[in-house]
């Protein structure tokens, strides 16, 4: 039975203080004795290690591909829309890095490299006013979780803040033909939009960058004349049959991939606490909901200008851009719906938003058929039918898991997720840093308790790796493509979110982190573990997490907040130190508390929590009410 369930089991031999911090004074700390000193765990020691790595290896990419300004050493000219979101990917984790207590220095480095990286493809012309010019909100998503986490790195930059707000006011209605939201139908007017507004119509040198990437792909419609391949992208005369296709059907209307704006508004509304971006989320997310009943259960991947779903496709509820047959099927969809609810539950506390990511799962999963043992699910549909059956990623159902904490979300885990891959962890590095989910899982089910030391292991193995390839790498600009810097980042965090913080990775098309904790360091005033620390969040339930911080200083105690959630959505009601005796226990009754460990100490805790009760903000424990703002310099 799990820890957290049991009746008597209290908290001793941890400092701890649960005093509002002001913003000059430090925490007030209760006179509770220090932990005991016992040999730190392997993982603790992996986990440090790989902290302190990190840094040196993003120093040596760094180096050998940026200029001293922050722009990437490339080419004078790019041409087509692509792109910028692969010059943000390039160092998308370094503000994270920085905000899990990565050194100081990586704060001004992750911003100094997405200032050159704007300016830099301003010049090839992708970004207008700083925020791409119109593009679709899978790419938006991988470029702007860059943007996102600087939030959680350090929320006072002026500088950063009062893009988040520009940025985000882009996506309300202005009243004018460019604008990319219409308020009263509740849709984002195309799939390509940004700071131009929407792109309507495209043309031939939006897509020149691109179309040998989608050759690879199937075709978005069967019924193009003369147009039989996915090859015929890199076809000049088919082509433009193609473009012409595209921009008669696809191009006007809202999609569900849009869903991932819902991140943009809410990033606003952590600085500020502004209604109207919470207003925006809910609103949309909820007319998401309401397409989804009109279409008998089923999300349809297009919606016309006047809001009728079909309206541009024959009134057929699939063939949209992204949609359910083309490019990726039944993925966007998951990752989208799944970023939405996500985003609308936070920001509300109401779990009825999950319905939306729910019902594609429930959609396909009436479609399922079980070969040799596994259950495989259909990713597309078109004229024929449902088709493509495929085993479902881990990432989708363990993140509306997550967030729901429901028994039969879990129990829906159990059975999509391939229990080979929650048994043995096989490393993969994906594009994002989810693809190890499934044995994640398996840990928190109890399966596999080598897991913390083997994903440490694994992901300092891949930091390595990409050293290596970095130091025979003899390509010159001319030879590298615009995603050769994005496959080579040595700063791997799937290990490290997932054993400090307690959380599957985020989606990674613009999802934003949602975790069981986050930590601050009180001593030198930021965000991330103290040095010499190490934590692992080993249990999960509805009521709360079992969570073992370590001090690895052998003469000097160390002071940590922990705080309930990424951005202090969860409060923390009481702190039970486990395997001691006699038992004792610490009401904390808010969002955080301050704990202090002393030399050597390894301490088992269990934390009772309520989740989603506080409205999510960037606020650092001792920033009040109001986030204070700075003027930052990154050289």
């Amino acid at each position: 039975m799990n820890s957290l369930l049991r009746d008597g089991l209290f908290f001793s031999l941890l400092m701890i203080s649960t005093e509002v911090f002001s913003q000059t004074d430090s925490m007030a700390l209760k006179s509770i004795p220090y932990g005991t000193a016992a040999p730190p765990p392997e993982w603790a020691l992996l986990q440090r290690q790989l902290m302190d790595a990190l840094y040196p290896a993003a120093m040596e990419f760094v180096e050998k591909y940026t200029h001293t300004d922050g722009t990437i050493k490339w080419r004078t000219e790019w041409p087509g829309m692509d792109g910028s979101d692969d010059g943000y990917e390039s160092f998308y984790n370094f503000p994270l890095y920085y905000a899990l207590g990565g050194p100081e220095e990586m704060d001004a480095l992750s911003r100094k490299l997405w200032e050159g990286v704007t300016r830099q493809f301003t010049a090839y012309g992708q970004i207008v006013n700083e925020f791409d010019a119109g593009y679709d909100w899978m790419h938006h998503g991988e470029a702007y979780t860059n943007f996102y986490f600087f939030g959680l790195a350090d929320p006072t930059d002026k500088k950063m803040r009062d893009r988040a707000l520009a940025f985000a006011e882009l996506y309300f209605d202005d009243g004018t033909d460019r604008s990319n939201f219409d308020s009263s139908l509740k849709i984002i007017r195309s799939p390509l939009n940004g700071s131009l507004g929407p792109r309507m119509v495209n043309t031939a040198e939006d897509w020149v960058t691109h179309r040998p990437i989608l050759s690879n792909y199937p075709l978005p419609y069967d019924d193009i004349p003369t147009v039989n391949s996915g090859k015929d992208w890199n076809n000049d005369d088919k082509f433009a049959l193609i473009l012409e296709a595209l921009n008669e059907r696809m191009m006007k209307g809202d999609v569900p991939l849009n869903l991932a704006a819902t991140s943009l508004m809410l990033n606003a509304f952590m600085y500020t606490g502004d209604e109207r971006y919470k207003a925006w989320v809910l609103d949309y997310v909820s007319a998401w909901m309401e397409r989804v009943e009109e279409n008998g259960g089923i999300i349809p991947d297009n919606v016309g200008l006047s809001g009728k779903i079909g309206e541009h496709m024959n009134g057929n509820w699939w063939g949209g851009y992204y949609g359910w047959k083309w490019p990726h099927g039944v993925r966007n969809k998951l990752e989208a719906t799944t970023i939405g609810a996500s985003n609308a539950y936070l920001v509300s506390g109401d779990d009825r938003y999950l319905a939306l990511p729910n019902s594609v799962i429930e959609a396909i999963g009436k479609e399922a058929r079980v070969e040799n043992g596994k259950k495989l699910l259909p990713h597309r549909y078109d004229q024929r039918g449902w088709y493509d059956f495929r085993p479902l990623q881990a990432m989708y159902p363990t993140h509306i898991w997550y967030m729901s904490r429901k028994k039969e979300d879990w129990e829906r885990v159990l059975e999509l997720v391939d229990p080979k891959e929650m048994r043995h962890l096989n490393y993969l590095k994906g594009k994002g840093e989810e693809r190890n989910t499934a044995t994640w899982i398996g840990y928190i089910a109890g399966e596999v308790p080598s897991y913390p030391v083997d994903i440490l292991r694994a992901t300092y193995r891949e930091m390595q790796n990409r050293l290596e390839r970095i130091r025979k790498d003899t390509t010159t600009p001319d030879q590298q493509d615009v995603h050769h810097w994005l496959n080579l980042n040595p700063v791997i965090l799937e290990g490290l979110v997932q054993t400090m913080l307690g959380a599957p990775n985020h989606i990674y098309h613009g999802g934003l982190l949602h975790t069981s904790v986050r930590y601050f360091d009180p001593v030198k005033k930021r965000s991330g573990i103290p040095s010499d620390m190490a934590a692992l969040v080993e249990q999960i339930t509805e009521a709360g997490i079992s969570l073992t911080l370590v001090n690895l200083h052998p003469t000097e105690r160390r002071k940590i907040i922990v705080q309930g959630g990424m951005f202090g959505e969860h409060h923390i009601n009481r702190v039970n130190q486990i395997e001691v005796y006699p038992y004792q226990f610490d009401t904390v009754d808010r969002h955080y508390f301050q704990a202090v460990l002393g030399p050597g100490a390894v301490v088992k805790l269990e934390l009772e929590m309520t989740r989603f009760k506080h409205a999510p903000s960037y606020a650092f424990p001792w920033h009040g009410d109001k986030i204070p703002v700075t003027e930052k310099t990154y050289d």
